[in-house]
């Protein structure tokens, strides 16, 4: 068995959402039809009897348009506020394309202390896994309302980060990061057209981890470099991860069925 064809034995699988693949990008309202066939692509790995959990982003921009701001506000208390009503509406959304299949879902908000902490980290593991047990789909975002902080508007930061501790709480095998480019390059390709694309990492070294770029897109707060902390962090706990272009969201049929799509992170040893 190659590597990519081992992927479709994987049963519990983290994909996180960023805010750029589930929004549209001239309004930055929600794009219905994407998240749509998301959801549906989703019903269908739960139909294969593997088990998903979601990390989304965008409520903070949902409550932007929500509350007819013209851009999201950089002071913390508009933030909070926008996540706050964002998170709601974004939750509803979901909870109805799910229900139009007959899924459950369930909204978990965490905070850092929800796994540095030992024994909330130990709370959160028991509920995901009783979610698991019941059928239910957790959908995870950082509970931006009350846990953001001045220096990052959050104690993780960004999701990319979270979605990794989220798959060390569950033990998840599998890890997907869709993002707004296809995978890891050797330098940044909008910027550089002879940069070269990676398909497969085994080892997270010092000279990979300086190919990290900042943030690639204005709605987004996660660039490549906090995509490879997610990779070391996923690893790290024996789960492989990938990095695919969220554009196309059947790129996630793709990974599952052992397409050479994206950049492969190996599981550490």
């Amino acid at each position: 068995m190659n590597i990519r064809e081992s992927v479709k034995e994987k049963k519990r699988i983290v994909i996180k959402i960023g805010t750029s693949t589930i929004t549209h990008a001239e309004s930055g309202n929600i794009n219905l039809g994407k998240l749509e066939k998301f959801v549906r692509i989703l019903v269908d790995l739960r139909s294969q009897g593997k088990e998903v959990i979601v990390v989304s982003s965008g409520a903070i921009g949902i409550g932007k348009n929500v509350l007819r701001l013209n851009e999201v506000p950089k002071d913390l208390p508009s933030r909070q506020a926008c996540a706050a009503v964002g998170q709601g509406r974004l939750m509803m959304i979901y909870e109805k394309l799910f229900g139009e299949y007959g899924a459950l879902t369930a909204q978990v908000l965490l905070t850092k202390e929800s796994v540095s902490n030992e024994e909330c980290a130990m709370h959160a593991r028991q509920t995901f896994h009783r979610l698991l047990s019941l059928n239910v789909v957790p959908i995870v975002n950082e509970n931006d309302a009350i846990s953001a902080d001045e220096s990052s508007y959050g104690n993780f930061g960004d999701n990319d980060t979270l979605s990794a501790y989220v798959t060390m709480l569950v033990d998840a095998d599998l890890l997907i990061l869709m993002s707004d480019i296809d995978g890891l390059f050797t330098d940044d390709p909008r910027q550089n057209p002879d940069a070269t694309f990676i398909h497969f990492v085994e080892t997270i070294d010092e000279n990979l981890e300086k190919m990290g770029k900042g943030a690639g897109t204005a709605v987004g707060t996660g660039g490549m470099a906090t995509k490879i902390k997610a990779a070391k962090l996923a690893t790290e706990c024996g789960a492989d991860m990938i990095i695919a272009n969220g554009d196309d969201i059947h790129n996630i049929d793709r990974i599952m069925n052992g397409d050479d799509i994206g950049t492969l992170f190996l599981a550490a040893k």
